[in-house]
């Protein structure tokens, strides 16, 4: 009798098993195919049985911020950090909520304690490159971002902003080549000329800036942000008004 009972406990404890990894699959999809409630609600099932699984955490912590709840997203991050002090990408979760609240100093505490747990993930070393300019690092910033083009070369913006951090540094070569990198992957080359003469603008580089919404505004004469910027460059250097 006992070992019938062990038998059957044996196959229940399987059976559960089996369902709540079939469930954890549905979920991982239900998020890539942005059903992001249906994955919380999945999830949730899950966690019940599964406390302490990290990876089911941080894709429910990940589905709140896409619905932009971002209190519950941090309490995941942080409860993930709790039972895994070295899950770099709880620490990159939280860095990036605090980067779009624009809390960059505590954002970088943050990104820096990922990268020193996972040097070699690109969302990694792009964010931590982002945030080092955002907090006017320029020469670290350029690092992170070399480091993140070498992991991900076809990620467009990655050239962007290591442009701006080559420009704020006065590197005017340096900056063009990244900008044309950036422009040469941007899949709509009218916005990539008008990103990278927004940042040659501020960058002070504005004849060149100039060129970019010259070009914008031949594809599109009535873009309206091209038609401001380009006059405000044309103020800059005290010639005529823009048509």
């Amino acid at each position: 009798m006992k070992r019938l009972l062990r038998t059957i406990t044996i196959i229940l404890l399987l059976i559960v098993s089996s369902s709540c990894s079939s469930s954890l699959q549905k979920a991982e999809q239900q998020f890539n195919n942005g059903q992001y409630e249906d994955a919380i609600s999945n999830l949730n099932s899950y966690l019940f049985f599964n406390v302490t699984d990290v990876k089911a955490l941080h894709i429910r912590a990940r589905c709140y911020e896409e619905l932009g709840e971002i209190e519950k997203s941090k309490s995941d991050y942080e409860r993930i950090i709790s039972i895994d002090k070295e899950y770099a990408h709880a620490y990159g979760g939280l860095a990036k909520l605090l980067f779009e609240q624009k809390d960059y100093e505590k954002a970088e505490t943050m990104i820096l304690r990922a990268a020193t747990l996972n040097a070699e993930d690109f969302d990694i070393m792009y964010l931590l490159g982002r945030t080092m300019l955002m907090n006017g690092k320029f020469k670290k910033a350029e690092e992170f971002l070399r480091k993140a083009a070498d992991l991900n070369p076809d990620y467009a913006q990655v050239y962007y902003y290591t442009g701006m951090a080559l420009a704020y540094q006065g590197d005017a070569l340096g900056c063009a080549a990244s900008f044309n990198s950036y422009v040469s992957r941007e899949p709509n080359n009218m916005v990539g000329r008008y990103n990278r003469g927004f940042a040659l603008m501020n960058a002070g580089f504005l004849k060149w800036a100039l060129e970019d919404f010259d070009a914008v505004l031949a594809q599109n004469p009535k873009h309206t942000e091209a038609l401001a910027k380009k006059q405000q460059c044309l103020n800059y250097l005290g010639l005529a008004s823009a048509d």
